[in-house]
């Protein structure tokens, strides 16, 4: 029984944990790293084939990125996840895989203008819907069989809609163990989405830290913060630019502007218009509106029981098609654009950054963290130019923060999280943090709750019974990638058939016993795939 450390150790993006007990291999999460990695990572130890199950805390693409790439690697094992996680990465990981698809497109124009050698998508949207039929929807606080010596409990972590802490009972030997997975903790007091649940009893505990430093400097009102916002931006003749998830943040900055209009705190502009140009933003939508009652708090209930849409208001446009979205810079009336990547890494808000940044009457608002190394945290840290599309953009527009907008905890709700627990864990592994952030936050458990509380690296791996570390993983740094080097996606297809190598072997060892009419069979066919492809 061994959980080893293998995403979002000493980083905030990338969630992965390998858990094996038995002859069973579990992940938990398998989320795609967002902005420049640091330390180099261990990748999963097994063929993806071997995998068993993967628990999906959420939706969020850094907790489930991957999923499709470990299908192309052939993962053909069950995937749980809550109900609306499930519903959200249908559309989330279609999103992902034509954003794979359409930059490695991109970049091959380029590549052969110059002459340089073609890019491989990370993955495509063959593999997304692969890795989507293997999904298995499960309802909040049921315990899950899910086979000998494993049962499964989804609790809601408040985090963005069908997020989930994941108790997770394992028994080998004779001897269980608990470990609860906390994914991504909320913050308590969103809008929208239900809080976090607390659990009162684990073994051990597997933390998020992203704010495990600091704590929220929240507006007291964040509608009226919002709309003192988009005042100051109107009175200027600019549009408000608003980089956001297209699932989770969204919606929330849609509650928000609808709470503006309803309560007419902007009486000086009371038509103004709201774009929403991301066609995953009005699919999320739509799933918000299918799991009110398992996933909405009391507020937005009742509005909903009231017959009012917490998210919909005169003056809200929905851009699904390219055109739709281009038209949107020929309209000069100011307006509000919320648009992703949230990080300003992808997708339409890099077209709106185009158009407005060199602006001085425009304001470029951001709602949620902003992982170094993005666009998203260079603009926040006052950069005065940035490359857009192969071209120089000199940053005139106001450039905001609105603070406490965050779908994670801060360091005294963490706690709160934490201090719950009624009986100390035996040891808690804190991660999903700034490198410097995850130490300091393991420090503050122990000095505050008195907890065993540890910041493992990737590769770090320990046995669930004794509770001692028995492997020591990479403390290297990632080398700056060298101009006109080759790509990561770009190495993966050679990975991918290596992958399918290693299945091969293991379906092979499978075999033995079968009748030996059978096994001739498969041995003939093997030898001509080989003879067809040898060099």
């Amino acid at each position: 029984m061994k959980i080893q450390f293998l995403g979002a150790a000493h980083e905030v993006t990338g969630s992965c944990h390998y858990v094996t007990f038995g002859d069973r291999h579990i992940l938990v999460d398998c989320g795609m790293e967002q902005g420049p990695d640091i330390y180099v990572n261990q990748s999963i130890p097994i063929n993806a084939a071997a995998v068993d199950y993967v628990f999906v805390t959420h939706a969020h693409i850094d907790h489930s990125g991957l999923l499709p790439l470990l299908y192309s690697h052939g993962f053909r094992g069950q995937i749980f996840a809550t109900i609306a996680t499930t519903q959200l990465c249908n559309i989330m990981l279609k999103d992902s895989a034509h954003i794979q698809m359409f930059e490695a497109e991109w970049r091959n124009r380029k590549a052969k203008r110059a002459g340089k050698p073609e890019v491989v998508p990370l993955y495509d949207m063959n593999d997304a819907m692969g890795a989507l039929t293997h999904f298995v929807p499960c309802d909040y606080n049921s315990v899950i069989t899910v086979c000998d010596g494993l049962k499964v409990r989804f609790v809601d972590a408040g985090h963005l809609l069908g997020s989930s802490s994941i108790e997770m009972w394992i028994e080998e030997d004779g001897k269980q163990e608990k470990i609860v997975f906390s994914g991504d903790i909320g913050s308590g007091n969103r809008p929208l989405i239900k809080d976090p649940q607390y659990i009162r009893e684990a073994d051990y505990v597997v933390m998020e830290s992203t704010y495990g430093d600091r704590n929220h400097t929240a507006p007291p009102d964040y509608a009226t913060a919002l709309a003192t916002v988009i005042k100051d931006t109107f009175t200027r003749g600019g549009n408000l630019v608003i980089p956001a998830f297209s699932v989770g943040r969204t919606q929330e900055m849609l509650y928000f502007i609808r709470k503006i209009k309803t309560e007419h705190l902007l009486p000086e502009f009371e038509n103004f218009d709201v774009y929403v140009d991301s066609p995953l933003a009005v699919e999320a939508t739509t799933i918000f509106n299918k799991n009110v009652q398992d996933c909405f708090d009391e507020e937005a209930l009742s509005l909903v029981q009231q017959g009012i849409n917490p998210i919909g208001f005169p003056g809200l446009r929905m851009a699904i098609t390219s055109d739709e979205s281009k038209m949107i810079n020929f309209n000069e009336k100011p307006k509000v654009i919320i648009s992703a990547s949230g990080m300003c890494e992808a997708g339409r808000i890099r077209h709106h950054l185009k158009h407005n940044l060199w602006r001085a009457d425009s304001t470029i608002l951001f709602v949620g963290y902003q992982v170094p190394g993005t666009l998203g945290n260079s603009l926040l840290n006052g950069v005065k130019e940035v490359k857009l599309f192969g071209e120089a953009i000199e940053v005139h527009a106001k450039i905001e923060n609105l603070p406490g907008i965050s779908g994670h905890a801060d360091r005294d709700h963490l706690t709160e999280w934490a201090a719950a627990f009624e009986t100390p864990p035996k040891k808690v592994f804190i991660v999903h943090g700034e490198d410097k952030v995850t130490e300091d936050f393991a420090a503050h458990l122990h000095e505050t709750l008195g907890y065993d509380a540890y910041a493992p690296f990737s590769g770090d791996a320990f046995d669930l019974v004794t509770g001692e570390q028995v492997e020591e993983g990479s403390r290297q740094l990632v080398e700056k990638k060298r101009a006109g080097g080759a790509s990561k996606a770009s190495s993966n297809v050679f990975a991918r058939l290596l992958a399918a190598g290693q299945r091969l072997l293991e379906v092979i060892n499978q075999c033995e016993g079968m009748a030996n009419k059978d096994l001739a069979k498969f041995a003939d066919q093997i030898n001509a795939l080989c003879d067809k492809w040898k060099r």
